[in-house]
């Protein structure tokens, strides 16, 4: 998902296992020292999958609460700049009061909020932070700030391909888990009708080598490329099938664990690669999909995005920071995804 700005624009992109063994992609799974059991926390109820929009940690949309939420992603928390100091949108102090009072409106009626950590745009905190124990305590410091024991990792781009950061990171929450044992954490990758990639599955295997257990891996349904100009709908249903055949493989567990060890966020309206745009229909469709597999959640980029634009040519050729550049009434994506 495209990073968040200042101005709210952009994304960031999660699997319900608690993880005791993992092979490589494409190969046989190695025998757990103990079998690998779902994580209670991330199981769907009988009112299907939860709805958990990404919205902007520090700027308030009128959107925010279409759908009723049940989690609310903030966007995103990444380095100052300046070493291994994090900040919202990397801008903004972490007991900033304004982020305060947002968080707190936005949890008011019950709903909590998860930290999401990276995202397309800035510095990751991984990248820059020196020792496992300093990136911990760099997270912490997040979480502590937003009253919640629920962390998302979106990883893609250069930080998925380098493996040095992806160790690091690994450690570091392995090491807060430790910490605090009720801490959950999902992954968030990009995905592409075919699957995740091989650096995808490495940043898993890697997170399993550590010990991390691993809540829900969210898969980042969009912007696949230029050979995908059909339903979207349908790629992030293909999608979603191919990864979990990879998943389930990684992590050793039965279909229906899988299944609820997995969340979709799709980028509303006119995604960033030409010739690509999700739909409310695509929306309904990846609705009943969720229900009927019993996915964990259903998430979209993003709030802020969830309506027309005002401009008639705005998002007609590029995706628009803040409407999604399809005709809907305000919140319709929100109301598609929560059923």
């Amino acid at each position: 998902m495209r990073g968040l700005r200042t101005s709210a624009a952009g994304l960031g992109c999660l699997f319900a296992l608690a993880i005791t063994g993992c092979s490589g992609q494409g190969g046989a799974a190695d025998a757990p020292s103990a079998a690998p059991t779902a994580a209670p926390t991330s199981a769907s109820s009988s009112a299907g999958p939860a709805y958990a929009p990404y919205v902007s940690a520090t700027s308030a949309s009128e959107n925010d609460s279409a759908g009723s939420p049940t989690t609310y992603n903030l966007a995103f928390v990444i380095s100052s700049g300046s070493g291994c100091t994090p900040r919202w949108n990397g801008t903004r102090e972490l007991g900033d009061a304004s982020v305060a009072d947002r968080i707190a409106e936005l949890t008011a009626d019950g709903a909590a909020v998860r930290v999401s950590f990276g995202g397309a745009s800035g510095k990751e905190l991984a990248a820059v932070c020196d020792s496992a124990s300093e990136l911990a305590a760099a997270y912490g410091e997040a979480l502590d700030a937003a009253g919640t024991g629920k962390a998302d990792f979106d990883v893609e781009g250069d930080e998925l391909t380098d493996a040095g950061s992806v160790a690091l990171r690994s450690e570091a929450i392995a090491l807060l888990q430790r910490e605090r044992e009720d801490l959950e954490v999902s992954f968030t990758l990009p995905v592409m009708p075919s699957g995740l990639d091989d650096d995808g599955v490495a940043l898993l295997r890697s997170a399993n080598d550590h010990g991390v257990q691993v809540s829900t891996v969210n898969l980042m349904t969009m912007n696949y490329g230029e050979s995908y100009t059909g339903d979207m709908g349908a790629y992030a249903l293909r999608s979603a099938r191919a990864a979990h055949t990879q998943l389930k493989e990684v992590f050793g567990q039965s279909d229906a664990a899988t299944w609820r060890g997995m969340a979709l966020t799709s980028m509303i309206g006119v995604n960033d690669v030409d010739g690509e745009t999700f739909t409310l229909a695509d929306a309904a469709e990846v609705r009943a999909f969720a229900e009927e597999k019993d996915i964990a959640w259903v998430s979209m980029w993003s709030a802020f995005r969830d309506r027309r634009c005002e401009d008639e040519d705005a998002g007609a050729d590029d995706a628009s920071t803040d409407c999604s550049g399809v005709e809907q009434s305000a919140g319709a994506f929100a109301e598609a995804f929560s059923g």
